[in-house]
């Protein structure tokens, strides 16, 4: 049975061959339906922030300090998770969410 990613999930993605190997937080939802695609939406993790108002920063003991860049969604196949890395805190993953939003202009 294949292992589903849930959301907060940190996970090691093959993002193809130029933005590499790279660790990514999962942000979509687990489908609950056989006929939902199987894909998944993530952001990845980068130790070259820019001071983005879209970044949030990580300091998570399993990964490089570096953030997670909202600006930069990702939706892929599930077959491109490597393996998982860790947990996202709640607190964390609510900011990644918050900035997601401003980002889609989904806020008032």
């Amino acid at each position: 049975m294949a292992v589903i990613p849930k959301r907060a999930e940190v996970w090691l993605v093959d993002l193809g061959l130029v933005a590499k190997v790279r660790p990514c937080v999962v942000i979509s939802i687990a489908p609950d339906d056989p006929n939902d695609r199987q894909l998944v939406t993530v952001i990845p993790h980068t130790t070259s922030g820019r001071g983005s108002r879209f970044e949030v920063p990580s300091n998570l003991k399993f990964l490089r300090p570096g953030v997670f860049d909202a600006q930069n969604l990702i939706t892929i196949p599930r077959v491109k998770l490597v393996r998982r890395l860790g947990l996202l805190p709640p607190d964390r993953l609510f900011e990644i969410e918050g900035r997601v939003e401003t980002w889609l202009g989904l806020t008032a």
